[in-house]
């Protein structure tokens, strides 16, 4: 970006682009002059096959390099050379820290209660259904087995059944 002109002095840029490059020029020692693209663009192909803005510099060789915030497309992957990024921005969104507080019911958290009313009736009345099933026609059992159909084994089978664990 452009810092602010004072008093008439030259434009003097800044930023990490600017940076970096300082940084270069003052290990490879080099010297650099800045200017921006005339048009003031990034860069796209026009209809007869040249390219505009930055690019366009670079490929018309007016430029020797190109620093700019400027997205690697393959369309100017084939005019010219690109280093590594980076640099990478993404999107973020900031959320106020949560507290950190331990919920014993956060279990509970993906339904409604009314919902959680509805499974725990249901594993009730069908545990009931099951245990009055098997008390009106008890199964025919081999001698020495030792089978119980309480109401309370009924409910845990149908719950085991319900959350598909033993």
């Amino acid at each position: 970006m452009v810092s602010e002109n004072v008093l008439g002095k030259p434009k003097k840029y800044q930023g990490f682009s600017i940076d970096v490059l300082d940084a270069l020029a003052t290990y490879l020692g080099f010297k650099y002059e800045i200017y921006v693209a005339p048009d003031h663009k990034y860069g796209s192909p026009q209809d007869d096959g040249s390219w505009n803005g930055l690019i366009g510099e670079l490929v018309f060789k007016r430029a020797d390099i190109g620093i700019s915030a400027l997205t690697i497309t393959p369309d100017r992957e084939n005019v010219v050379d690109f280093t590594t990024r980076y640099m990478d921005y993404s999107v973020g969104v900031l959320l106020r820290k949560a507290e950190k507080t331990v919920d014993m019911f956060a279990c509970l958290a993906p339904f409604d209660l009314s919902l959680w009313a509805c499974i725990a009736g249901t594993v009730l009345l069908v545990g009931l259904l099951v245990y009055l099933l098997n008390w009106l026609n008890p199964p025919r059992l081999q001698m020495g087995s030792m089978t119980s159909t309480t109401l309370y084994n009924s409910m845990w089978f149908v719950y085991g059944s319900f959350v598909q664990q033993g």
